[in-house]
């Protein structure tokens, strides 16, 4: 099968080709609840850059080369003998952390703690490639009429989203204000579930021109382009007579956006990391003073990726898609780089 790999690091992203496409052998069962997907699409994601710029090497262990793509979804190929929910044509979205089912964690439903747990695209090889080795128990079967490529980005761009907004509705009433700030693969979704589940205005952060036009065309409240001489606090607080947002979620993480968001936080808020790569540092008496909640946002659990797929088959949640073959992988990480995508790319093998 094809496959793109990793075979060094680029700290600087500057490299034009990230992956090297190559012919690796088909993935075979090995243990009873073993299935194979062949993978009809594959999201790439903003951790697929930082992985290739290296900030993951320090905390995860990684061994190259190997195989990106952690947003996968496609048809069972093959299944173990033990395999009885899934047979070979079924579609399914795979979630992303496999996971051993038995410890503490897992019992208590919190799949993305496992203690055993692996990460394809990360700890192993994941879905840049024609099939992928999984596990019975991180399939999700899909809804009738819900093709696997459309859908691929919700085994994390739409599950983070749907973890973090299912988090911040203790935080919200109807007509409360939610500031996204980034309003890409995982702030386009996010919003829609917020329009759903929550009944409440939003304010789109975005520099992209790209990304601020398709908030529009779903219907935000307000948006604001970033920039070096845009106060995005100032314009947040204006807008919400000075109080600031009930919720923040914050899908970059990094430059100036922890403090920001954090400042555009009303009191008793709650802002959400959700994007990584920066600092935040806040005086303690802030945090006592105006009781704000800060929570970090780690994907979220198997029957949230299950709930996630009835919101789609009854059409009330759409991912804006951008179709990239595999042999175009480079030229998705760079547009993704570059904020070139509307909505999320999948690639197709």
């Amino acid at each position: 099968m094809r496959a793109a790999r990793l075979h060094r690091y680029d700290t600087s992203l500057e490299g034009p080709e990230y992956l090297v496409l190559e012919e690796l052998p088909d993935p075979t069962i090995v243990e009873p609840d073993d299935v194979i997907v062949r993978i009809d699409g594959a999201g790439v994601c903003r951790t697929d850059l930082h992985i290739i710029e290296g900030q993951f090497r320090d905390h995860i262990p990684m061994r190259l080369p190997y195989t990106l793509g952690h947003e996968n979804a496609g048809f069972v190929a093959a299944v173990g003998s033990g395999v009885q929910r899934f047979k070979p044509g079924d579609p399914v979205i795979v979630y992303p952390q496999v996971t051993d089912g038995t410890c503490l964690a897992c019992r208590r439903g919190q799949d993305m703690y496992c203690e055993n747990g692996e990460f394809p695209g990360l700890t192993r090889d994941g879905g840049f490639a024609e099939f992928l080795l999984t596990k019975e128990r991180n399939l999700v079967r899909l809804p009738d009429g819900v093709s696997p490529r459309a859908v691929a980005p919700h085994a994390d761009a739409g599950l983070t989203a749907y973890h973090a907004v299912k988090r911040a509705l203790r935080w919200l009433d109807p007509g409360d204000t939610v500031v996204l700030i980034g309003f890409g693969g995982l702030g386009h979704i996010a919003f829609q579930l917020l329009q759903v589940l929550a009944g409440v205005r939003t304010i789109v952060i975005d520099r992209s021109e790209l990304a601020l036009h398709l908030a529009h065309e779903l219907g935000a409240t307000w948006t604001i382009q970033a920039g070096t001489e845009t106060d995005v606090v100032s314009e947040v607080r204006q807008r919400t007579g000075e109080r600031g947002a009930a919720v923040v979620l914050d899908f970059v993480g990094e430059g100036l956006t922890p403090a920001q968001g954090l400042a555009m936080t009303r009191r008793g808020g709650a802002y959400f990391v959700i994007g990584y790569g920066g600092r935040l540092e806040v005086p303690t008496m802030e945090l006592v003073n105006q009781e704000k909640a800060i929570l970090g946002n780690l994907v979220g659990t198997y029957a949230e990726l299950a709930e996630l797929m009835e919101l789609v088959g009854e059409g009330r949640i759409k991912v804006a898609v951008t179709y990239y073959p595999l042999t175009q992988i480079n030229q998705a990480l760079r547009d993704l780089r570059d904020g070139r995508v509307k909505g999320r790319a999948v690639v197709v093998p």
